[in-house]
């Protein structure tokens, strides 16, 4: 069983004490957290303001930040001046006078406004050239502190609020014949306090002024400043609602943020609507590509249902179906190859040997051009370079393969690669392309008339185009004295 300790007073020490309960609306809440809410619910007010008026804000806030610095400056030099002059006053009518109760003569006359005093140390008044001589103008404090040999300055009144009778008085111990004095002399204020007063006034409505000319021009500026971008935001709405062929209106004459921000969205949309073509015609071929096999492949299998067949034709037409799903296989290989090509922002090149990624490109096709008796040559150079390999191979095993389906005679690929550039050509000796062809060549599902009804399925050279474009190089179809020619360019 526990054992409560107890001290000598008979009281729980305070770590056992239990803790009252208190409320959570007195909860303490750390210092940090009070101080970070204020500008935190600030920075989301203003952020939530429109553009606009985010910008008159700081326009204004600027100027009125630079405006009272400014008008601080001036009213500083002004006030500093003022009241160097009437230091100097002060100075010399002090001088004066303190030589005059020295010598026990009459005190000479001061500057415009000015006054005096002569206190012994008591703060009894001994001899006065001011209005109110029965009363001092220093407080027993001062007169002791000047007695002791302290310089006393003191001012009498306000700048503002405005009052009556304002002074500025300085005091100085002075030891005479009938022993020691306090010398008081003061000026009036009266000419300095208007004059800080007047240029108040007149820095206070400059300042105004100056602010509210600052904040319209501001507010100006940025109105039209942003009025090309609400008219290319509602350009964008209006796309948005379905329009076609839209375009901003950008003027030409210009060189700026908006009008840059104008073409770069312009040529957003010709992208956009140069995809929207793609996209539709990539829907139509590929319908098209995939209707083909698929009404061959159910005919096959209607024919087959139609009668009994032999063991012999039911093998003749398994191997048409599988021929064709094959075919199906390809067409979806080939698309998904394209589509992950596009989708990728950049390859992962190695170093590898040219005449080693020529070679392993050319096997497949080794058996084939044998088989069709036609002569298969390469040319490679001794050197590596910097791509791809996964797309590159496949690539020229295409490039090789269109030219053995679609061309004749001999078929040659030369590969060379100088000042960082790789350079795969490959040529045949048939009747090249039909020059209709060669604008879309490398567009996806593009098939000459001739061989539509041949093998392929127009992805080959798409693919190709594909892969040089990823590496961020070029494909060029050409027709040469001898066939047709095909030239991929590469940074390696």
């Amino acid at each position: 069983m526990a054992t409560r300790v107890r001290t000598r007073f008979g009281q729980v020490p305070p770590a056992e004490r239990p803790s009252p309960a208190v409320p959570a609306r007195f909860a303490r809440v750390p210092d940090g957290c009070r101080r970070r809410a204020p500008a935190t619910r600030l920075r989301a007010w203003f952020g939530r303001l429109p553009v606009v008026t985010r910008l008159v804000l700081a326009v204004a806030v600027t100027m009125s930040l630079v405006l009272t610095g400014a008008a601080g400056l001036v009213y500083w030099r002004v006030q500093t001046a003022l009241d160097q002059q009437l230091h100097d006053d002060l100075a010399a009518y002090q001088q004066s006078l303190d030589d005059a109760v020295r010598t026990g003569t009459s005190p000479p006359p001061g500057p415009s406004g000015s006054l005096y005093q002569v206190l012994d140390t008591g703060g009894r008044v001994r001899a006065s050239g001011y209005a109110g001589s029965h009363r001092a103008l220093l407080t027993p404090a001062e007169v002791r502190s000047a007695a002791r040999g302290h310089t006393v300055r003191r001012d009498v009144g306000s700048l503002l609020p405005i009052t009556p009778d304002t002074l500025r008085l300085q005091a100085e111990r002075v030891t005479a014949a009938g022993g020691t004095r306090v010398v008081v002399v003061a000026v009036r204020r009266g000419h300095r306090d208007e004059a800080l007063r007047e240029l108040l006034a007149q820095l206070a409505l400059a300042s105004g002024l100056t602010l509210i000319a600052a904040s319209y021009v501001g507010y100006r500026t940025a109105r039209a400043a942003l009025r090309p971008v609400e008219r290319y935001r509602l350009g964008a709405a209006t796309l948005a609602d379905g329009a076609q062929n839209l375009r901003l209106d950008v003027p030409a004459d210009r060189d700026d943020e908006i009008t840059r921000l104008g073409h770069t969205l312009n040529r957003m949309l010709d992208r956009l609507e140069a995809s929207a073509v793609r996209e539709r015609r990539f829907v139509a071929d590929a319908s098209h590509e995939l209707r083909t096999p698929l009404s061959l492949l159910r005919a096959e299998v209607d024919v087959a249902l139609h009668r009994p067949r032999t063991a012999d034709e039911l093998t003749e037409t398994l191997r048409s179906v599988d021929a064709e799903v094959q075919r199906l296989i390809d067409l979806s290989n080939a698309l998904l190859d394209l589509e992950e090509l596009g989708g990728t922002d950049h390859v992962t090149r190695t170093r590898v040997g040219l005449a080693d990624l020529v070679g392993t490109a050319v096997a497949p096709h080794l058996r084939t051009a044998a088989r069709s008796g036609r002569a298969l040559t390469v040319e490679a150079a001794d050197t590596t370079v910097d791509v791809d390999a996964r797309w590159v191979v496949p690539a020229i095993g295409n490039l090789v393969g269109n030219a053995l389906r679609h061309g004749d005679g001999t078929v040659r690929l030369t590969a060379t690669a100088d000042d960082g550039l790789l350079r795969l050509r490959v040529t045949d000796e048939g009747h090249g392309f039909p020059p209709a062809f060669l604008p879309r060549a490398f567009d996806r599902f593009a098939r000459a008339e001739a061989s539509r009804t041949g093998e392929g399925s127009g992805l080959g050279l798409a693919f190709v185009h594909a892969v040089a474009t990823a590496h961020g190089g070029t494909a060029h179809a050409e027709n040469s004295a001898g066939g047709a020619t095909v030239t991929v360019d590469l940074p390696c």
